[in-house]
């Protein structure tokens, strides 16, 4: 049982599913014994869980299961136990599909509170189902439950706890209290004159139904809003906590000093207080200079008042001149050059993929551009590999084409099969962008790659939506398409590289907008030039093969006028090419001949007198022979 906000006891849907199951007083009082033993003898253990749901990173959530292994409890019973009591982060614990867990029993009103609080933080997606891709991984669990394990086994809760908060004052109806109240008096504040008071330390659920009561007149979406903000104000925010405020661009800094409380306030703009020890009220911070991109992005948003930075807490501390708690800000990721060992594995020149390098560095996104077969997929990934440290989950690749859209590379609705086996359910699903991201986000100091094949097969405009403009202002934020920012606004992480790929033979890349150009760097790759040119000769001369293909593919590339029709290399660079006796006839006749009959159809020209194997061959004074050498 539980008590609700009126501090009437209510059955839980745990004590319902108990007396269902359990309806003699025997059994019952039988299987209470049992679970009280279970939580008595491992006490410690489900404290540490619960108190572990309250440092949860923002904007996530776990599945019940993986949280419960990881605790080393049953999950039955952590699940029926926090559905119970509630502590601050309760509603977080979901099963595999982001709803509350069975295990827990949850009853329709539990349901339904469940589905309220995680719309309130922006993670619900269709039918009342947390967005998977907030789902914590086990990797992120294990290293979240291994950073805070020291401090909370020692007794250091309360600073494990420490929070950072951005409170807008600058214009609340009209008056810059930042100026006339908050920095001379020593306090921040929130209006609260419609909202009956509500203790400190409340629940969301209780502060909700005040909020509903007294802003009656406000629309859904803005009573969500104040009914976050309260709940922040009133809970989360704590005594020691550090709070940011702004001024225009002048930013002062603080550390919360004592509980919030009531008082008296002209016009009620300023009757929900909080005491704060002001710490450069003659020296503010500039937003851009001396705080992170990131936490300078967050001011940026008008409509938000009470905003949490604890992910910039190091950054906070060390302006506040104490040793930071928390890792500062990562420093910026470094691409590394290219070495000899990576001109050897493409047997290009070094020089060539050094200049790919530099231009990354100047702006993170290239495009290899140029006929089939000249290896720009191959190119890409393999200066992916080398820029990423030979770690795959660093990189992901995507291949656009037509039919391609923002839904399939960024975010997008999709379906899945209900928990119950019967219809369906639509989830906000992360495409590739989102997932890279996400992680690279979460390793500031690493490179993180983007491959796209065939790039200008797909309508950029609507794939990239309004990350088009990311592309060019990383340090930036927009809002998303689909809300999963939770109003924050979206950047594109600095440590992403984009290498893409464009085939020039359908003439598409005469397509690409202005704006994409100067978005991207463009470095050809040709067959007739550049380190292109020279690949297949070093190629078969690296295997101790004839060059003859390499002089038969220059012959061939000087018959053909359109530069944007030759051939490249990769397609006689296979080892099955030179070693079986008509490898080069097959890939001659079924490979590159129908690339050229496509290329002339309808001039009448004869492609095989032209191109053949055996006119080249002729026209070179080459043996007919095709059989490999003894």
């Amino acid at each position: 049982m539980r008590k609700d906000g009126n501090g009437t006891w209510c059955v839980t849907g745990a004590g319902r599913a108990a007396l269902l199951n359990y309806p003699d007083p025997d059994s019952w009082l039988a299987e209470l014994h049992r679970l009280y033993q279970a939580w008595h003898g491992n006490r410690s253990s489900f404290d540490l869980a619960e108190s572990r749901l309250s440092l949860l990173p923002e904007g996530t959530w776990v599945h019940a299961d993986e949280y419960a292994v990881q605790a080393g409890v049953p999950v039955e019973l952590l699940a029926q136990r926090l559905y119970a009591h509630r502590p601050e982060g309760w509603h977080r614990l979901l099963n595999e599909h982001g709803a509350p867990p069975e295990s827990a029993h949850p009853s329709p009103d539990e349901r339904a509170l469940v589905e309220r609080l995680l719309a309130d933080e922006h993670l619900l997606g269709p039918q009342g189902h947390a967005a998977s891709h907030r789902r914590l991984t086990r990797a992120d669990l294990a290293q979240h439950w291994a950073e805070t394990t020291d401090s909370l086994e020692a007794g250091t809760e309360d600073r494990a706890r420490r929070r950072a908060w951005l409170v807008r004052g600058s214009s609340v109806q009209g008056e810059n209290l930042v100026r006339s109240l908050w920095l001379p008096e020593g306090v921040c504040s929130l209006p609260a004159s419609r909202l009956r008071e509500v203790p400190a330390g409340s629940a969301r659920e209780e502060i909700a139904p005040a909020v509903d009561e007294g802003y009656a007149h406000a629309g859904t979406a803005e009573r969500d809003k104040l009914t976050r903000e309260y709940h922040a104000f009133l809970t989360r925010m704590r005594t020691g906590d550090i709070v940011l405020t702004n001024d225009g661009a002048e930013v002062y800094i603080g550390v919360v000093d004592g509980p919030p409380g009531y008082t008296a306030s002209s016009g009620g703009k300023a009757n929900l207080q909080r005491n704060v020890a002001w710490h450069n009220t003659g020296d503010p911070l500039d937003y851009a200079e001396d705080l992170p991109e990131a936490a300078a992005n967050r001011l940026t948003n008008p409509d938000a008042v009470v905003i949490d930075l604890t992910e910039f807490l190091g950054d906070l501390e060390a302006q506040l001149g104490e040793e930071p708690e928390q890792p500062v800000t990562e420093p910026g990721f470094v691409l590394p050059d290219a070495g000899a060992e990576l001109a050897d594995a493409l047997l290009f020149d070094q020089d060539w993929l050094q200049e790919c390098v530099d231009l990354l560095r100047d702006q993170p996104q290239l495009i290899f551009y140029g006929p089939p077969g000249t290896g720009k997929t191959y190119v890409a990934q393999e200066l992916a590999k080398h820029l990423t440290a030979g770690k795959p989950e660093n990189t992901q690749l995507v291949q656009f084409h037509p039919a391609y859209s923002y839904e399939d590379f960024f975010e997008g609705y999709r379906p899945r099969p209900s928990p119950d086996g019967h219809g369906a359910s639509f989830d906000l699903t992360p495409g590739p962008l989102r997932t890279l991201a996400d992680a690279a986000r979460k390793h500031p100091g690493e490179p993180f790659v983007l491959i796209i094949d065939e790039i200008n097969r797909g309508n950029l405009a609507k794939i990239f939506g309004e990350l088009y403009f990311l592309l060019e202002y990383r340090s930036k934020s927009v809002n998303l398409l689909y809300g999963s920012d939770a109003g924050e606004g979206f950047t594109l992480p600095k440590n992403i590289v984009i290498l893409a790929t464009m085939n020039t033979a359908d003439r598409s890349i005469a397509l690409v907008d202005a704006a994409m150009r100067r978005r991207f760097w463009f470095q050809e790759l040709h067959p007739s030039t550049g380190p292109a040119a020279a690949v297949l000769q070093r190629w078969l001369v690296r295997r101790g093969l004839p060059e003859d293909a390499a002089r038969l593919l220059a012959e061939l590339n000087d018959r053909i006028d359109d530069r944007d029709f030759r051939v490249g290399p990769s397609y006689l660079m296979r080892e099955a090419v030179h070693t079986h006796p008509r490898g080069l006839e097959r890939v001659w006749r079924h490979q590159i001949l129908p690339l050229l009959e496509e290329h002339h159809y309808g001039d009448g020209l004869d492609v095989e007198e032209l191109y053949g194997l055996a006119t080249l061959r002729k026209e070179l004074g080459l043996n007919d022979s095709t059989a490999p050498p003894a």
